[in-house]
């Protein structure tokens, strides 16, 4: 069985042990990464065994995307599409995903509902969707401690842009869509915090790091103040 295993560090580790439950119960999957960029998820997860297809709008970031494929040897188990996340019901048929990654699109996109409903539909039934959001109560507290309380205030009252999200908001929007949450975390609740130059210098750091970020990422109020919200949410 494949085994999505990769190095995340400190600031994605919860995510990747989230991918890494789901998937290794799975077996091999074919996984959607809506938004995915120059492959930071997908060629490691085509790396463990999966077939992966990215959808994502900048012909730049596809290009490094193959260019990544091919140097890991994954190139054959990596389909990539230009479009943005709303075209997945024309990209990818529908029903036929074990797992949809939706990392940092809520925000940018022009209606972030359908985008999710889009998301669901690419899903099989029992499948997930895994969704990473900017936190707005984050964006607030940093802006706020920057001196920059204008800013702090457009972002509590959801005027900043690229837009920010809550726990009640994202709620709201993945239930619409027809998904099920089932597990929330915060990413990069502490990770963000410490300075580089304690993770570098100090023996063992980055793994006692780790381990702290997977402890708190459920725990209130921790993970109400991470930098990200993650939701996995079933279909």
């Amino acid at each position: 069985m494949p085994r999505s295993r990769t190095h995340a560090g400190p600031r994605y580790a919860v995510v990747w042990a989230v991918l890494n439950a789901e998937l290794d119960r799975r077996g091999p999957a074919h996984v959607v990464d809506a938004g995915g960029g120059t492959g930071g998820f997908a060629v490691p997860l085509a790396q463990a065994g999966h077939r992966v297809t990215v959808v994502d709008p900048s012909p730049d970031a596809l290009a490094a995307l193959a260019r990544r494929a091919a140097e890991r040897g994954v190139a054959d188990r990596v389909t990539a599409y230009q479009g943005d996340a709303d075209d997945l019901p024309t990209l990818v048929e529908p029903g036929t995903a074990d797992l949809v990654l939706c990392h940092s699109v809520l925000e940018v996109v022009d209606d972030p509902a359908r985008t999710l409903a889009a998301v669901a539909g690419a899903l099989r039934p029992g499948g997930c969707a895994s969704v990473l959001v900017a936190n707005r109560v984050a964006a607030v507290v940093a802006r706020a401690l920057a001196g920059h309380f204008a800013a702090a205030q457009e972002a509590l009252d959801g005027a900043l842009e690229p837009r920010r999200y809550d726990l009640d908001a994202l709620s709201t929007l993945v239930s619409k869509a027809g998904l099920v949450p089932e597990r929330w975390h915060g990413v990069r609740v502490l990770a963000d915090l410490v300075p580089g130059a304690v993770v570098d210098v100090e023996p063992d750091a980055e793994e006692a790091l780790v381990a702290l970020e997977l402890s708190v990422a459920e725990r209130p109020p921790y993970r109400d103040i991470a930098t990200q919200l993650h939701v996995l949410a079933r279909r």
